[in-house]
């Protein structure tokens, strides 16, 4: 059995009925993972805690590195808001200031 990462498993289990749809379902993973990152009482009491929230975050951080989907009405995955450009993946980093574009001085000048 191959190792895959969590969120994969996930996804290509919630894309059981329609298994080479797997990608798409990757953000739903992601979803179910962020809900799961906060432990209950009953999980704070069995271990700690903390270690289960650094787990978790790191399972979510392998969303990035899954080839993705997009379904039909969305842009495709990759791509600028319009779904116009192709992104690389060396064109921005998962880091989501990146997306901000801050102006030099000499761009705001008229």
């Amino acid at each position: 059995m191959e190792n895959r990462p969590l969120i994969e498993r996930l996804a290509r289990h919630l894309a059981a009925d329609q298994p080479e749809n797997w990608p798409a379902r990757v953000e739903d993973a992601a979803s179910i993972l962020a809900i799961l990152k906060e432990p209950d009482a009953t999980m704070r009491e069995a271990g700690d805690g903390s270690a289960w929230a650094a787990m978790i975050d790191a399972a979510l951080r392998e969303r990035w590195s899954l080839e993705q989907t997009a379904s039909e009405t969305e842009p495709p995955l990759g791509t600028d808001e319009e779904g116009d450009m192709r992104l690389t993946p060396d064109a921005v980093s998962h880091d989501r200031a990146d997306w901000v574009h801050v102006h030099n001085e000499k761009e705001t000048r008229s």
